[in-house]
């Protein structure tokens, strides 16, 4: 039976190696050979391993979440079987491990398919294989091309020459198996799309289509510190910074990486640093001193569950308010949030204008599902790359003095670079003169609290030029959905699916946390009779930043289990929501139909 739309997830113990090997090459295989790819994933982090587990949903259309039910279970342990057997749906597949694990007596419309890992890599020689057969037997039940698992294969592992052959035997060989064993019986295939050649696509993740951005942006300086899940960064552009003249610094920590990072934006390069919630916490000093000192620089948080070390692997949104208000005193800085993994490429870049046009600390706000989430993405639009110019002083010839913190009815100030001839400053963190001499009178501190905050709040003038909104659903719905970052996946197939069902609703994601736009939104609020705020944390943190703001109550949906949102969850919220408060007024309306109502509907029919 061919299928469309299909989600598989993966399961193991990581000590006994390549569980997440196994998803990731297996949805790039699917990628290359046409279809479209969305996962997610979870890893152990302690050293010694653990559980994890690789979904991936592949379609023959775009997909825009991790899907909801699975369609198939690929357990190496009898512990994957035991945490997900229940949730596979009616007429789904089990294949398991069957020298490490065995499924419940009573499998309630579950086809299990029995693959003896072990055993297989044995008969081989081959017993760290073991990923390599399972490929092989998914390729297989699939209906995918051989031929381009084997592609793949050389790519992803074909820096250990000795190993490819033996890779590829691996691979063949679970092919083969479930030709021999299973496919008779198989009831899935998924048809890849004849009109997607693989040089018209990219697969990539979240964290390298920001590495890409930064690129694209200019950034010649990095400096930073390994933190999961934002060390992938720092290791991609070691490897290609080298070919643009870039240079990378491993820091001591992160403070040293911030303060580094300053230091070369202070020359005049475009620099960032990337990290974690815990690195933000170091680096909170910094980031006012950068505010006083008006230098621009990008600072990447890819968000992860704590709070403290927390859970390193697990996704949340939870640094909202430490990007907002992380400072003693207001230091005012811009924050950014991508929504996908196609965006972190343009937000980087407009997280580098927005710093430079600025001069202030952007923080882009990136989160651990999307940073390691494999996406099938069209090819970046590079007419789309520009660069703002930083405002850079001009001496005019003849002796003038210099005042680097001039005060301007736009609040940003000339900046003479190192060299300068008569272009000398000092950026420190001291409240300072025009000139940048140390002074605290009242008068002072005031003026340049107003300026630092005058600038920054005029950057909210660049949400609809930079295109850092995103808006689409039923214009005068009476149910809104008001976001940010990386939910919108879920709340747009949520929409989709209540939208089938009678139910219209309108959503707008803020791609610029701070300043928040606040025209667009309040256009957006008025006159809806709800108004739906769905985040991955504890206290609802953007809805309070909107309760807060705009003066409105809203419905704050929070999740915060380390795990995304799936379509299902947003779409029970938006139906409740409509019962209890976006129900036809008068006695000639209709009310939505039931599910048993429907039933009894289709009977009648």
């Amino acid at each position: 039976m061919s299928r469309s739309d299909f989600t598989v997830r993966v399961g193991g113990d990581s000590a006994t190696g390549g569980i997440i090997t196994t998803g990731e090459i297996f949805a790039r295989i699917a990628a290359y050979a046409g279809l479209d790819v969305y996962t997610t994933r979870t890893i152990p982090s302690e050293i010694k391993g653990g559980h994890v587990m690789f979904q991936a949903r592949l379609a023959s259309t775009a997909v825009w979440s991790q899907g909801d039910d699975l369609d198939m279970l690929v357990a190496f342990d009898q512990e994957s079987i035991d945490r997900y057997f229940k949730l596979i749906r009616f007429g789904g597949v089990l294949v398991f491990n069957s020298n490490d694990g065995q499924p419940p007596a009573v499998t309630d419309g579950v086809t299990t398919y029995a693959l003896p890992l072990n055993e297989i890599a044995k008969s081989i020689n081959f017993q760290r294989g073991r990923n390599l057969i399972a490929i092989g037997a998914l390729v297989k039940l699939f209906g995918l091309p051989f031929e381009t698992a084997t592609t793949v294969i050389e790519k992803q592992l074909g820096r250990k020459k000795e190993l490819l052959e033996q890779n590829i035997g691996a691979l063949k060989t679970g092919f083969d198996y479930v030709e021999k064993n299973i496919t008779p019986t198989a009831p899935y295939s998924l048809k890849p799309r004849a009109d997607a050649p693989e040089h018209d696509r990219l697969v990539l993740n979240g964290n390298q289509a920001l590495a890409l951005g930064a690129f694209a942006a200019g950034c010649r300086f990095f400096a930073g510190y390994p933190i999961t899940p934002a060390t992938d960064i720092m290791e991609f552009l070691a490897g290609e910074f080298p070919r643009i003249g870039g240079t990378l610094i491993q820091a001591e920590d992160e403070i040293a990486a911030l303060g580094m990072a300053m230091g070369a934006s202070y020359t005049g390069a475009r620099a960032m640093t990337a990290t974690s919630g815990p690195g933000l916490s170091l680096m909170t000093e910094l980031i006012g001193h950068a505010t006083m000192s008006e230098l621009p620089v990008v600072i990447v948080d890819v968000q992860r569950a704590g709070p403290s070390t927390g859970m390193p692997t697990k996704v949340t949104q939870g640094d909202l308010r430490i990007s907002v208000f992380g400072a003693h005193d207001d230091a005012p800085r811009i924050v950014l949030a991508p929504v996908s993994v196609e965006d972190c490429f343009y937000q980087m870049i407009n997280a580098f204008n927005l710093a430079e046009k600025y001069q202030t600390p952007v923080i882009f706000l990136s989160d651990q599902d999307m940073s390691v989430r494999v996406q099938t993405i069209a090819p970046f639009d590079l007419t789309r790359v520009q660069h703002a110019p930083r405002w850079l002083w001009e001496s005019n010839g003849v002796n003038q003095s210099y005042a680097r913190y001039a005060i301007t009815p736009s609040g940003i100030s000339p900046m003479a670079l190192p060299g300068m001839k008569g272009g000398q400053y000092v950026a420190e963190g001291l409240e300072h003169l025009p000139s940048g001499a140390p002074d605290y009178t009242p008068e002072v501190h005031f003026e340049n609290m107003e300026k630092r905050a005058r600038k920054i709040r005029s950057a909210a003038s660049e949400a609809d030029r930079m295109r850092l909104l995103e808006r689409f659903g039923d214009r005068g719905a009476p149910l809104v959905i008001l976001g940010w970052g990386s939910t919108i996946g879920p709340v747009r197939e949520a929409v989709a699916r209540a939208q089938k069902e009678g139910m219209k609703v309108e959503v707008l994601y803020t791609k610029l946390i701070f300043p928040l736009p606040r025209d667009q939104i309040a256009e957006f609020i008025a006159e809806r009779k709800a108004i739906l705020v769905p985040e991955l944390n504890h206290t609802g943190q953007y809805a309070r930043m909107i309760q807060a703001e705009f003066w409105r109550e809203v419905v704050s949906l929070r999740k915060f289990g380390g795990i995304p949102f799936t379509t299902q969850e947003i779409y029970d919220r938006i139906k409740q929501i409509y019962a209890a408060k976006c129900k036809p007024k008068g006695r000639g309306a209709r009310a939505l139909p039931t599910r048993r109502a429907k039933k009894r509907i289709i009977r009648k029919s």
